[in-house]
């Protein structure tokens, strides 16, 4: 196996539409070698815990609102091309992503990584929910077969804080300026969200590597 990491931030609409193109490339190559790992990015380190009002941020990042517009609207086009329907309006809030974060790692340990990470995706652009709300993050794990009380309690503590923003760092001291960035084999960085088909021949190429390595 081929480990691929993913570094993304649950809020983040190029991570979500990332990961709905890799997804299509790896159901079409059911015999995919990639074992994939999610590491965590903030894309607002410095977000208030309770989060901010999801225009006023918008506008403030984007330099207005009209370009904030633009900016959407272009990624707006690109999540339909992946078969996405964003529900902008029902985004109201943008949080702090440190706790959901935290639920991905514990995620990881229970291998349920990947359901956790598409239930948080889900939750933000489909169903307009506030995933920096501990009660949210709580329902969304036992959603994924996670321990709803023990995620609550875990929650209402620092568990794994400074691991979380460690990895954060190491990323950005190795590079990383936005994500969603695919890491392959540790070797070859990926960013953006790339194309299925461009995973697609990715795939096929380490797939012929291993085998040729095999003979």
């Amino acid at each position: 196996m081929v480990k691929l990491d993913i570094i993304s931030d649950p809020i983040c609409p190029w991570c979500y539409i990332g990961k709905t193109n890799l997804d299509r490339a790896l159901e079409a190559h059911p015999d995919h070698p990639f074992t994939v790992e999610w590491h965590p990015f903030q894309l607002n380190p410095d977000m208030p815990a309770e989060g901010m009002d999801r225009r006023d941020y918008l506008e403030t990042k984007f330099g207005g609102k009209e370009n904030a517009a633009a900016v959407y609207g272009r990624i707006d086009e690109a999540a339909k091309q992946a078969g996405l329907s964003i529900n902008w309006e029902g985004i109201t809030r943008t949080p702090n992503t440190i706790n959901a974060h935290r639920l991905i790692h514990w995620a990881g340990i229970e291998g349920a990584q990947t359901f956790v990470v598409a239930s948080l995706f889900k939750a933000y652009f489909v169903e307009g929910r506030d995933i920096g709300d501990p009660e949210v993050l709580a329902d969304i794990a036992g959603g994924c077969g996670l321990d709803a009380a023990m995620t609550r309690q875990l929650l209402q503590g620092d568990a794994d804080l400074d691991d979380i923003r460690a990895r954060d760092a190491h990323s950005r001291k190795m590079g990383v300026t936005g994500v969603p960035t695919f890491v392959v084999a540790s070797q070859h960085a990926v960013p953006g969200a790339q194309p299925p088909e461009l995973w697609g021949q990715v795939i096929e190429d380490i797939t012929a590597q291993l085998k040729a390595a095999e003979q």
